[in-house]
């Protein structure tokens, strides 16, 4: 059946190479279904960056600065520039524009419908995580990817990096001989959790998805792929307990403006984020390299230079600011004044402690595997730094693994010996995923251009399993009780041994 995987091929089977044209064969064509963070500037650069691989031809996004700024990057025509996917789908059905693939880049609450309508017409999909926000949705997909024999794969780009294929491959090698248990945490740093999960699109579980499905369905997925099978019984806790209304300093307004007592100290602040990148930037302040640690200092100092030259002087309004994410997501106009404007008028300029928010500020998800594995997931959104740790302990030794903004870093030890084995390590990436954005495009488009033949790493049923795990999770904290993942399943056939 079209996404089954078998377990002993996958982690051989992911292609990270360079990038080489087929011989004969000319870019693939791809439409574009929302072009905010994700699909313009994740998958969308990634098309620029390789036009012997991929071309965007059409796209569909509400958003006229969004769509026009993405037709701009790509050449894309006005007629095939919509403000509805479904009329992009519709075009494509009748043949009005010719693709191969489509990108599924919507919020998460609009991921089932295009992706249905992507399929309808004919086209392979990459669907952005997660799958969808209800276990019937997830399974809907997966049926009729497999109905219509189209490749149908889910963003989780976890998978694909370097850091995790080594982590993979050590443990399919047996190097740390039977795994007994996993613990893994999802440190998501105070300022991207109050940007994202607080202030941003994610901020309320009905109007996306509970936050361990939006952010730690990653960090799951790696769990099922990593244990190599699936999980029995799942039960979390987590809570709501630091943005809240009541930890608001003295006299704090609304907005987020100096007018608030706190502005200048506040690790929140609006300006800091948004203006200057600061926040950002403070990331190489955390690597490893002392080198790049000055070099981040000297970054930071300058850009507060050139903005203080150019708010006092007749300069360009554009010196010193931060014109990348999370900017991108406040306004697509990035001049001062522009995002000033956003900030008083947006979501993004509230007064963390005032966003009607509801997502949990850390959780924890404790899992049973089949054969005794258990595993802890934990997510924090207080973090100083954005990453993810990793141990695993097994009969005959232990893998730590750091996998951090600011550097990666995979030990191997041994129960027979005091030393240890460095599988993996790197500097300051500067890369949210790792590389795992580029290894999931090589590998999509890889696979359509006929470069290789795996099956999908992260075709739909083989994300499927870790989607139920994470409507297990939810379940298990709002109930207060264990939960058998039979209860997910519900006889669908929705994890097989050759799912993984």
């Amino acid at each position: 059946m079209t996404g089954d995987i078998p377990f002993d091929k996958v982690p051989h089977s992911i292609h990270y190479g360079p990038m080489r044209n087929v011989a004969g064969q000319g870019p693939l064509r791809a439409v574009l279904m929302g072009a905010g963070n994700r699909g313009r500037e994740v998958y969308g650069a990634w098309a620029l960056a390789h036009p012997d691989r991929l071309r965007i031809v059409a796209v569909a996004d509400p958003d006229p600065a969004r769509r026009t700024a993405a037709a701009r990057d790509h050449g894309i025509p006005d007629s095939l520039a919509f403000a509805d996917w479904r009329e992009l789908a519709a075009a494509g059905k009748r043949g009005a524009l010719e693709a191969e693939a489509c990108l599924v880049c919507t919020q998460d609450g609009m991921h089932v419908a295009p992706a249905l309508a992507a399929l309808d017409a004919g086209w392979k999909v990459l669907l952005e995580k997660p799958m969808a926000t209800t276990p019937e949705d997830c399974l809907s997909l997966v049926k009729a990817s497999e109905d219509s024999g189209l490749q149908l794969r889910v963003c989780h780009v976890v998978r694909y990096t370097p850091f995790f294929r080594a982590v993979k491959e050590a443990l399919d090698s047996g190097a740390i001989g039977m795994p007994i248990h996993i613990s893994h945490s999802e440190n998501v740093s105070f300022w991207h959790f109050g940007h994202s999960y607080v202030r941003g699109a994610w901020s309320r579980s009905a109007e996306s998805t509970p936050v361990v499905l939006a952010k730690t369905c990653h960090d799951l997925d790696i769990l099922y792929w990593l244990s190599g099978r699936p999980a029995e019984l799942v039960s979390s806790f987590g809570s709501l307990s630091y943005y809240r209304p009541e930890n608001a300093p003295a006299g704090a307004p609304g907005r987020c403006s100096p007018a608030c007592p706190a502005w200048k100290d506040c690790p929140w602040n609006v300006d800091a984020l948004y203006g200057s990148g600061e926040r950002i930037l403070a990331t190489g302040r955390r690597a490893d390299n002392p080198f790049v640690r000055a070099a981040a200092g000297a970054a930071i100092a300058g850009r507060r230079a050139l903005r203080g030259f150019a708010s006092v002087l007749p300069a360009p309004r554009r010196l010193g600011e931060w014109r990348s994410w999370p900017a991108t997501a406040v306004s697509s106009d990035l001049s001062r004044e522009g995002k000033e404007r956003a900030l008083a008028e947006g979501r993004y300029g509230r007064c963390i402690y005032a966003c009607g928010n509801d997502q949990c500020d850390h959780q924890v998800v404790s899992i049973g595997f089949e054969g005794g594995l258990t595993a802890t997931m934990t997510m924090e959104g207080l973090s100083n730094l954005d990453g993810r740790y990793i141990r695993i302990d097994g009969s005959e030794g232990t893998l730590e693994g750091r996998f951090t903004y600011a550097g990666e870093r995979l030990e191997l030890w041994s129960h027979r010996g005091t030393r240890k084995r460095v599988l993996h390590s790197s500097g300051l990436t500067g890369d949210a995923h790792g590389g795992g954005d580029q290894g999931l495009m090589a590998s999509f488009t890889d696979s359509l251009l006929g470069r290789a033949e795996e099956e999908p790493l992260t075709s739909a049923r083989a994300s499927l399993e870790s989607h139920l795990m994470g409507f297990a999770a939810e379940r298990a904290r709002l109930e207060g009780r264990v939960v058998a993942m039979g209860e997910l399943r519900g006889g669908a056939g929705a994890a097989r041994a050759t799912d993984r």
